[in-house]
């Protein structure tokens, strides 16, 4: 692909959020280079969706970072590469701070020596912890309660001090609920194992499990389950274009959430899903998870402000429908 746009370097560029990142960058004219370790990520779907070259590798693996550089005229680096499931970060911390964030330090290294000053980060609302307010602001504590929200608040001082000291400048993106797929169908969620809610729901539309569980039915909630702030996952994409534009505008480092600025409760996921899918979706009620807030809202104010974004698919019912139609593709029902 010719452009006079300068080359972007994704990082996990093969996995959910990054491919989409990719597909927006591309759309916007980005030629675009993605490093993947393919433990999660889709190596056909970026051969069959995507323009940009794919490399295998981590970004723990200095040699191959600078070797990129040194190959490639990088303008930018999105950074998605990053072990996500909070569980298995209590269990294994080690990794996790490993990935995440010896990964990042190694990752930054390169760009440093390789001349490179803008950085897009993929970090999350989990950072906060439990929310004291609703919609939760960017200057909201932090208190991180799992090794990977912790992980994700260790790169994000890092990115503070490498600011200050290096002229390095991030945008730094704290997401709420990814969710949905590509309007057109070509990219979407498939996680091994899943454990977000969308999914599960629809895996529950698709036979391919018996039922949906909604864990705690007794919140302080107008319908007494957890309502969270589900973003579509195109609209996460826009916002990273705009924001390393932002950036080779010579933007300063800053820290942005990004949601839907609304919530939806799983009773409300789950009776939309029916609604899309025409499914009887089964749902089971269960206790309570241990550590599960009754609401978690993003303020996307500064977004706003900052990027101009606007979120082109706030409503549930789009989100689940762009899901769907990927499911149905994913598992050969169409």
């Amino acid at each position: 692909m010719s452009s006079d746009k300068p080359k972007i370097l994704v990082t996990g560029g093969a996995g959910y959020i990054g491919s989409h990142a990719v597909l927006a960058l591309e759309a916007a004219g980005y030629p675009v280079v993605i490093l993947d370790s393919l433990e999660y990520g889709h190596a056909e779907l970026v051969q069959q969706h995507l323009q940009a070259e794919l490399i295998q590798g981590k970004t723990t693996d200095r040699p191959l970072l600078d070797q990129i550089f040194q190959t490639h005229s990088i303008g930018a680096v999105m950074h998605f590469a990053a072990y996500i499931a909070v569980g298995e970060s209590v269990e294994k911390p080690a990794e996790y701070y490993h990935n995440n964030v010896v990964g990042t330090l190694t990752l930054l290294e390169a760009m440093l020596a390789a001349g490179v000053q803008q950085f897009v980060f993929s970090s999350t609302c989990a950072i906060y912890g439990p929310p004291k307010t609703v919609p939760i602001p960017e200057d909201h504590p932090k208190n991180p309660i799992s090794p990977y929200a912790s992980s994700k608040l260790m790169v994000e001082e890092m990115l503070k001090d490498f600011s200050a000291a290096y002229g390095l400048n991030a945008v730094v993106f704290r997401y709420f609920n990814a969710a949905g797929a590509d309007p057109e169908g070509r990219l979407g969620e498939d996680h091994q194992p899943e454990t977000h809610l969308i999914p599960l729901v629809l895996q529950a539309a698709l036979g391919r499990r018996e039922n949906i569980a909604i864990f705690g039915t007794d919140y302080d909630t107008p319908d007494g389950t957890c309502i969270r702030d589900y973003i579509h996952v195109a609209d996460l994409a826009s916002a990273h274009v705009l924001g390393v534009e932002y950036l080779m505008k010579g933007g300063e480092t800053t820290f942005i959430n990004l949601g839907n600025g609304n919530g939806f409760s799983v009773r409300e996921v789950i009776e939309t899903a029916r609604q899309v899918t025409g499914e009887a979706i089964v749902a089971v009620e269960r206790d309570r998870r241990p550590g599960d807030p009754p609401r978690l809202i993003g303020s996307s104010e500064q977004a706003h402000h900052i990027l101009g974004w606007q979120p082109q698919y706030p409503d549930l019912e789009s989100i689940i429908a762009h899901a769907w139609q990927w499911h149905l593709y994913r598992h050969g029902r169409v």
